[in-house]
């Protein structure tokens, strides 16, 4: 595949790349993450300076970002949301402007999809995105980059992803599973399955590479045979009054022992992905809130399972530096990147 295709392009949704693509970004993510394993320099943006405007906070996000950036050879500079003015006293468009003359690439984690495509619309540069509340493209390289370190494929592969069937860890799981042949089920609340939009996309998708879609309530049927068990949080950013509703609708999708049981795979090949925060346990603010008002001391997945020798979640949050640094030097690097 010839980097040209990548070169100056924004990263704002799974669904502008095709198959090929994806599976490049991947297969990149896991040979820049050899060469840092063997303390190989990789400065494919040396001199570069990258914008990281967070709207929403983030740990992983962030600190993947900044480091793939000063790994790349680049500056970082971020902005947070009391740094900028966007939207607020300056226009999307303004902003984007302005930065697109001081800096070579920018990265946004926010709200709205519609300002990280405007954003890359007026800038001039690529555009990431770290995250907005339909999509979660930069997470997805680094998830299915996890699962290929595990089973040594993608095609086949069957994902399960129980909670909110809405938010947009689900909307990316369904479709970039579709567009790389992975088999995705979604499992939850018939109230909470994703918008008929996005089941389109992912549908489409599907008779492309031949993975095979379900979304359903039933959690038996979904996860037997699973290869992957996902889960997110039940509240989303932006959605705290929402933790009572929640908590009653989602309580029979909690990953624990008992699904483990139910994938027929518990002692073959099984993994769980949780792409963080995690309420596990009450060792935080709100899990002991969670704890003082429902008397529940687990959430979307219980304290063994997300302890056990399933749990793949901290391999796939360090993926998100690799895979993020896969993004940024395909889509900005103007130096000779190596075939993989």
């Amino acid at each position: 595949m010839s980097l040209s295709l990548f070169q100056g392009r924004s990263f704002l949704a799974e669904k502008d790349f095709t198959k090929e693509e994806l599976e490049y970004l991947i297969d990149f993510s896991i040979h820049l993450k050899q060469l840092k394993k063997q303390n190989i320099p990789h400065r494919y943006l040396e001199g570069k300076n990258i914008a990281l405007l967070f709207e929403k906070t983030s740990t992983r996000t962030r600190a993947a970002f900044t480091t793939a950036v000063i790994d790349l050879g680049a500056h970082p500079e971020y902005l947070g949301k009391n740094d900028i003015q966007l939207g607020k006293k300056e226009s999307v468009e303004d902003t984007a402007i302005v930065l697109g003359s001081m800096f070579d690439g920018i990265e946004f984690r926010g709200f709205s999809q519609e300002i990280v495509e405007d954003l890359a619309k007026y800038s001039g540069v690529p555009v990431w995105n770290g995250l907005t509340d339909e999509w979660h493209p930069t997470q997805m390289i680094a998830d299915f980059m996890t699962i290929k370190e595990n089973f040594g494929y993608l095609e086949g592969i069957t994902l399960v992803y129980v909670g909110d069937g809405r938010n947009n860890m689900a909307n990316s799981l369904l479709v970039t599973g579709a567009i790389l042949g992975v088999n995705v089920r979604i499992c939850a609340p018939k109230s909470l399955f994703p918008s008929q939009e996005v089941t389109e996309y992912a549908t489409e998708f599907a008779t492309q590479s031949g993975s095979q879609l379900l979304i359903t309530d039933d959690v038996a049927k979904a996860v037997c045979g699973a290869n992957v068990l996902y889960t997110d949080v039940w509240v989303s950013m932006g959605e705290e009054d929402k933790f009572k509703e929640r908590v009653e609708l989602l309580m029979p999708y909690q990953i624990n022992r008992d699904m483990i049981e139910k994938t027929g795979n518990a002692n073959d090949d099984l993994i769980v992905l949780h792409c963080l925060p995690a309420f596990h346990d009450t060792k935080t603010e709100f899990g002991q809130m969670i704890f003082d008002t429902f008397g529940i001391t687990e959430m979307e997945i219980t304290d063994d399972i997300f302890r056990s020798e399933y749990g793949r979640q901290f391999e796939e949050a360090e993926n998100r530096m690799h895979s993020i640094k896969a993004i940024m030097a395909a889509t900005l690097g103007n130096l000779f990147i190596p075939k993989v």
